[in-house]
């Protein structure tokens, strides 16, 4: 059994290689290749989710097993914290531990990528973060792969995790980025938002959105929590990275379908169904579409497989 640790993983999952596995585990997922029970999460005294997500991708299955934990953002501990587990099927036998938090990291961004792709307007070069820790890094790295970005704008509570956010950026991709003082200013007339925050209120309203802009709404995972508010969610084509669990786990869907304003029909379709011709993409170039991202465990153990495959070349 191999153990592959965090440097290991960022050196083997680029956004290059990554984007086009989670393309292939979404379709495989939307065309029944897939296995992928509901994820078990423990909420813990000290605001900790301990989550166990397990699923099989066929020749490969496994857990992630990991500990979001919120107020770690900004100090020396990573937010997430745990390993992904990996089995093959031929066997059953254990192949490797694989450091999650870099896994999450990574896939997720290259998930959003995927959305961006099938959504966004061809013509896109604005890029709005919400949010200057690690999944900004991850959302830059992979969103410029599939869209000519020109300029970046970020907001984050803390202007210090924005600064470094911005001189990173600039240095690693030539890429201008403001840092902006607050979310209205960030979004406005931007062409692709991304928000990347544990909110627990939502904060994105439609009238902040310009008409034909991309949303990838990543930061929450839970029925309360949500950070794309009622009325922007009614106003936009709603896309699911998988609509049984958007169902039970989104607040950016079950709060305003609680409250009337959307139904049960308002989500048009998953990034799987996209990508294989079943759900229609946007229909003109003024419509608002967004991506509501729960992050999936199938998307964790593709990651996983190929760290694993990589590493043992």
């Amino acid at each position: 059994m191999l153990v592959i640790e965090e440097q290991q993983v960022r050196a083997i999952l680029t956004p290059e290689r990554c984007i086009a596995a989670m393309r292939k585990a979404l379709m495989d997922l939307e065309a029944g290749k897939c296995d992928m029970p509901q994820r078990l999460i423990c909420k813990m005294p000290n605001t900790a989710a301990f989550g166990f997500m397990p699923a099989y991708v066929g020749d490969y299955f496994g857990a992630k097993v990991i500990a979001a934990y919120a107020p770690n953002m900004g100090t020396q501990y990573p937010s997430h914290i745990g390993y992904v587990m990996l089995f093959e099927s031929g066997h059953c036998t254990v192949k490797a531990l694989i450091e999650a938090g870099s896994v999450t990291e990574i896939r997720t961004g290259c998930v959003s990528a995927v959305a961006t792709d099938l959504l966004a307007r061809r013509d896109a070069p604005l890029l709005a973060l919400i949010g200057a820790g690690a999944q900004a890094r991850s959302h830059l790295a992979a969103i410029r792969l599939v869209r000519k970005i020109e300029r970046v704008k970020v907001y984050d509570q803390s202007r210090a995790a924005a600064e470094r956010f911005r001189q990173e950026a600039e240095t690693k991709y030539g890429l201008p980025v403001e840092i902006m003082d607050s979310v209205q200013d960030a979004v406005r007339d931007a062409d692709i938002i991304c928000t990347l925050t544990p909110a627990k209120e939502a904060y994105l309203t439609k009238a902040m959105v310009k008409p034909g802009a991309h949303i990838n709404a990543v930061g929450t995972f839970s029925p309360v929590t949500r950070e794309a508010a009622s009325d922007l969610v009614a106003a936009s084509r709603l896309y699911a990275d998988h609509t049984p669990a958007c169902r039970k786990e989104s607040g950016e869907y079950l709060i305003p379908l609680r409250e009337g304003l959307i139904g049960e029909n308002h989500i048009v379709g998953s990034l799987g169904e996209a990508l294989l011709g079943k759900a229609p993409l946007r229909k003109n170039d003024a419509e608002i579409t967004l991506f509501d991202a729960l992050g999936l465990a199938v998307e964790d153990i593709a990651a996983a497989k190929l760290v694993y495959q990589e590493a043992v070349k």
